[in-house]
């Protein structure tokens, strides 16, 4: 967890890119996609849940399998890879921080605690923010896939993201992800993300939580 907690001061500290290179914004649900794609409802009663399930949807078959998470990798990979260097170095990252999903990095929560002794200790809960908005507790879901610690991230990091976050998001392990099931998660997690942080209660029992705890 260290890393990428360095990884994101780092960048932090740059320049962020000029806000005309922002996506256009719809009018519907804001949604963060397992990857950390950003979607929005393309009218004001959609959600953007749909609009990265159809099009995560290859076949249109009704349902996600692990290789269509694999390709929808693919595609954002291709879309922060700004330099076509084969890597989302410290500059993308930055561009995906201050462009495309700024509300990851905005919705941190601090929580204060009061230790036996009178001591007091701040909680800075970046959970928050992930699980309102998708379907997973991933703080940063791009630097997250770092899984080699040098500050960027491969198209097979990515890859490899996608196949372990599709089978912690397939819990019945039946190889694919239909549209309803996807909006219960998508629920539970929203609500997990609206009460009080969990670490302050104590270890999380969400196993959506697992791949940020490896960081």
């Amino acid at each position: 967890m260290l890393i990428p907690l360095l990884f994101a001061l780092a960048i932090a500290g740059q320049a962020a890119p000029a806000a005309e290179d922002a996506p256009e914004r719809g009018p519907g649900r804001f949604f963060v996609s397992p990857m950390g794609e950003p979607f929005y409802g393309r009218t004001s009663g959609e959600d953007g849940l749909i609009v990265w399930f159809q099009r995560a949807d290859a076949n249109h078959d009704g349902a996600i399998t692990a290789d269509e998470m694999v390709a929808d990798s693919d595609r954002f990979f291709a879309m922060l890879d700004r330099a076509g260097d084969g890597e989302i170095d410290p500059d993308d990252m930055l561009y995906y921080e201050g462009v495309l999903a700024p509300q990851l990095r905005a919705q941190s929560i601090v929580t204060v605690t009061t230790r036996p002794g009178g001591e007091t200790a701040e909680h800075v809960d970046n959970e928050s923010a992930s699980g309102r908005y998708g379907l997973m507790k991933i703080p940063q879901p791009v630097a997250s896939a770092d899984r080699n610690f040098n500050r960027g991230v491969s198209r097979d990091e990515l890859r490899a993201a996608a196949r372990r976050r599709f089978q912690m998001l397939d819990a019945a392990a039946a190889g694919r992800l239909t549209l309803p099931q996807l909006k219960d998660i998508r629920r539970a997690a929203a609500q997990a993300a609206n009460r009080q942080p969990a670490r302050e209660a104590g270890p999380s029992s969400d196993p959506n939580a697992a791949e940020y705890r490896k960081y």
